[in-house]
């Protein structure tokens, strides 16, 4: 969907203009409504609890609640916890409060297909007695040698003739834990010769004396996720599964299942394509290698673009659904550049955030014919794109704190900052000129010395005079001291997410640098959360987790720099 021919709800979700605007499923839903296939639309986010989302899941959620607000109808969240090996509370919960601050309202509409595993077995007892499933004796090897390949049918299954009566039996005593993991499984029966491989009989039903952390001890049987979902959506009335690509050759499955199960109103399944980015690590088993071997500093490390970590960096949930919508619904495949995320934060808090002044790599200007030991108030607008979020005072004094690199002892060619004899405007301030620079032993610059112009105060000179250079600084005495946190990919772009040989992970071994700034004494009063843009340096936000009364930690979100450009409509 294009970003210019969209409305918004509360939410900043995007539902189209008019017809001609709308993506296919939205198109495929008209059909349905038209044809009273369904009088209303049903939509859920179905996340495993097996670890945090990231920045693919926020496409899912988005899609799936907007068609839901677009349509008048109801979006639930439900969790597939059919796994209990590798899911954890702290997941859930983490999904549900990311969910919720992506603005995705799904009220106490929260359901867990753990819920349903009664009606689940009932439902398999239903399709056994159809003689539509048998009990396998097959090991997992024997499955597969059995299941054939993409040009070669498979084979029957030895057990797969077994009685109604019989299969009926030894499902009961699975169910009560008469057999060791493995040693049984549920199969649908329904053609070995199928060209779609998971049509081949797939297992429904696994033995796993497993405690779920829902459940307990109560089952030692388990529901695959193939036989489960179908279920879960046709309880909850859900009218369109809306799942990604790789789910599109088990659609034939879903809709077996919702036959069988006979219900009502069976929902429908449609794919689109996932949303992926270059050069960023999503994959679950890796993020959760890199928190086990504390490469990163959890789920919600701000190098990680799971929706934690976008959140903890300081991205706001305006920004990502920009980002959502400019990336589209379709279902061709393509991978989403990087910088058209950062784009999005960008265009979001150029007129939300203060613009205030931090330096990052301070080095000390003294300003020789400034009076010793007095200084002045001078007032600076906090965002010269939004008049509404004011002004404040900054105290000036004779000695300050500027970049480094706004300071060259021998300038390169169009260099328009501070060098001896050059003159340029502190910012709301003064116009200052370079006299001469002190150096420690090892040849760096330790202190600037300059003059100033007192007719310039504010910034413009009353004889007309111009400076091709403007710099920002924190007056030396009431500056607080602040850790601001850069980063950088955390993949070694050059080289490739992946190594080919080993599959390990290519890792930018610098991804974070710490360093000590210098900031305006406000930024020390910042809470949790709040951004500013540091003039220069990009934009910032208070570190949720590190950060005290006081000393906050700041995260650069991005720099102000951009490499990205919108495409051509």
């Amino acid at each position: 969907m294009s970003t210019d021919a969209v409305k918004r709800d509360e939410n900043g979700c995007a539902a189209p203009l008019n017809g001609e605007n709308k993506n296919f499923i939205e198109l495929e839903i008209d059909k349905d409504l038209a044809e009273g296939v369904y009088d209303h639309v049903h939509t859920r986010f179905p996340p495993e609890p097996n670890g945090y989302l990231h920045i693919g899941h926020a496409k899912s959620i988005l899609l799936n609640y907007g068609l839901a607000k677009e349509y008048g109808g109801k979006f639930n969240l439900r969790f597939d916890d059919t796994n209990p090996t590798k899911e954890k509370s702290e997941f859930v919960d983490a999904i549900i409060d990311n969910v919720r601050w992506l603005g995705a309202d799904f009220g106490d509409r929260i359901y867990y297909a753990s819920d349903y595993f009664d009606e689940m077995y009932e439902i398999a007892v239903k399709i056994i007695r159809k003689g539509h499933a048998y009990v396998s004796d097959l090991t997992a090897d024997e499955m597969r040698e059995y299941r054939g390949t993409l040009t070669e049918p498979g084979k029957n299954d030895p057990n797969r003739d077994r009685s109604v009566e019989e299969n009926l039996d030894l499902f009961e005593r699975m169910k009560n834990g008469e057999f060791a993991d493995g040693e049984k499984t549920l199969r649908a029966k329904i053609d070995m010769a199928s060209p779609n491989i998971n049509m081949r009989d797939p297992i429904i039903y696994r033995v796993a004396h497993l405690s779920h952390q829902r459940t307990g001890d109560k089952w030692c049987i388990y529901p695959m996720y193939d036989f489960a979902h179908p279920i879960e959506d046709g309880i909850e009335h859900i009218t369109h599964s809306i799942c990604t690509l790789e789910f599109e050759d088990h659609r034939p499955l879903y809709d077996w299942v919702v036959r069988e199960a006979e219900f009502e109103m069976p929902p429908r399944q449609i794919e689109f394509a996932k949303l992926y980015l270059n050069n960023v690590v999503t994959g679950k088993r890796y993020i959760k290698k890199l928190v086990e071997q504390n490469i990163v500093d959890g789920w919600d490390d701000p190098r990680i673009v799971s929706i934690s970590g976008l959140r903890r960096r300081g991205f706001t949930p305006e920004s990502i659904k920009m980002f959502v919508e400019m990336a589209g619904v379709s279902k061709s495949q393509a991978v989403n550049d990087y910088a058209a995320l950062e784009y999005c934060i960008r265009e979001d808090l150029k007129p939300k955030a203060p613009r205030m002044m931090a330096v990052l790599d301070p080095v000390k200007l003294v300003i020789d014919n400034y009076p010793q030991g007095q200084s002045e108030e001078l007032e600076a607008p906090n965002n010269l794109e939004n008049e509404a979020l004011g002004s404040r005072k900054l105290t000036f004094s004779r000695e300050l704190y500027i970049e480094r690199d706004d300071f060259m002892a021998e300038p390169v060619p169009k260099y328009k900052r501070l060098y001896p004899g050059n003159e340029v405007r502190l910012m709301y301030a003064y116009f200052v000129t370079c006299t001469s620079y002190e150096t420690d032993e090892t040849g760096k610059v330790t202190v600037i010395h300059c003059t100033y112009d007192p007719a310039t105060r504010g910034g413009d000179a009353p004889d007309g005079r111009k400076v091709k250079g403007t710099i920002h600084w924190v007056n030396a005495a009431d500056a607080g001291t602040v850790t601001a946190r850069l980063y950088e990919n955390i993949i070694d772009e050059a080289k490739g997410v992946y190594d080919p040989e080993t599959g390990e992970l290519n890792l930018n071994p610098h991804s974070l640098t710490e360093v000590r700034a210098y900031v305006e004494p406000a930024l020390l009063r910042a809470k949790p959360f709040d951004r500013f843009q540091f003039i220069r340096n990009g934009f910032f936000c208070v570190d949720c987790k590190d950060s005290k009364d006081g000393a906050p930690v700041y995260n650069r979100i991005v720099s102000l720099k951009s490499s990205f450009k919108l495409p051509k409509k």
